[in-house]
């Protein structure tokens, strides 16, 4: 039986009497981590602020940093218009196929048309059920003038970017669907016995309300936003033709939506932003349900 072969020692090399590393044994060196003060190799050593740690001691270090956030615990990111601009790219194609390629086709399959029971042929679109719900959102992309589709681009291409930096994409996304869900559910409940409604101002309106929200937060200038919100109100009420009730749904849960999102205290900011979405979903989820009950079959 050949004897056993001496070991190396865990933490001495056979050179010069020098540490070993602690990862690799036999490598020899003078230098030790900042952190646990083990001896790391050149193979091993990342450097740091001060001197050099070993990989277990980034690792640890990383996991118990902070992620870098936006202001309302958002994501941070290098762009922070992105999701706005794919919004506006999304409306454009949109009116593209609408107005030039699928002319009538896609304003009657995508509309935000509903008729009771109590007309002829009815119930007709949202009306009908579930099967035709998807129009209380296809409807928020879909424009058939381009003064239409312009004036509410310009204006999310004008309001979207700051919110979306401030919130994070996800955040900013999600209060952007749910002010336009908002406005076709409170016009479906008031106006679903006939109506017949296309446009993204029920999301327009949801980010004035979330900028006037935000400025208060930040103790920004109000006035200016106040004096937009104002404008566009009189212009809504003012004009024949313009659905007052998906700017308004669109306002209000725009609004209270942001306000959710951007008061959470930081402790328990996800929690208070999550239910705030879902509070959100609820609240269009029951005018739905009770504009069926008014007017479905």
């Amino acid at each position: 039986m050949l004897p056993d072969e001496p070991r190396q020692s865990e933490d001495r090399s056979s050179e010069g009497g020098q540490p070993g590393c602690y990862r690799h044994p036999r490598t020899a060196t003078g230098i030790s981590c900042t952190r646990c003060e083990r001896p790391i190799c050149p193979q091993c050593m990342v450097a740091a602020a001060v001197g050099f740690q070993c990989p277990e001691c980034v690792g640890g270090g990383h996991a118990g940093a902070r992620r870098a956030t936006t202001r309302f615990g958002g994501a941070l990111t290098l762009d922070g218009g992105l999701v706005t601009r794919v919004l506006v790219g999304a409306n454009a194609v949109v009116w593209v196929l609408a107005a030039y390629v699928l002319n009538p086709r896609l304003g009657e399959v995508w509309s935000l048309a509903s008729a009771g029971r109590s007309h002829l042929g009815g119930p007709y679109g949202v009306a009908d059920g579930p099967a035709q719900w998807y129009r209380l959102l296809t409807a928020t992309f879909l424009h058939l003038q381009w003064w239409h589709i312009g004036m509410n681009m310009l204006v999310l291409f004008w309001l979207g970017p700051p919110l979306e930096e401030a919130l994070g994409r996800l955040r900013f996304l999600a209060l952007y669907l749910l002010a336009g869900l908002g406005g076709s559910t409170f016009a479906f409940l008031v106006a679903g016995d006939w109506m017949n409604s296309v446009g993204a101002s029920g999301a327009i309106f949801g980010l004035i309300g979330a900028t006037v929200v935000m400025q208060l937060r930040d103790r920004g200038p109000l006035a200016p936003a106040l004096a937009f919100l104002v404008f566009n109100l009189v212009v809504t009420f003012s004009r024949p033709g313009i659905d007052w009730r998906a700017h308004i749904g669109g306002l209000v849960i725009g609004g209270l939506t942001a306000l959710g999102l951007m008061y959470a205290p930081r402790e328990r900011r996800g929690l208070v932003q999550g239910l705030t979405v879902a509070g959100a979903v609820a609240v269009e989820a029951a005018m739905l349900l009770s504009g069926m009950a008014l007017y479905g079959a």
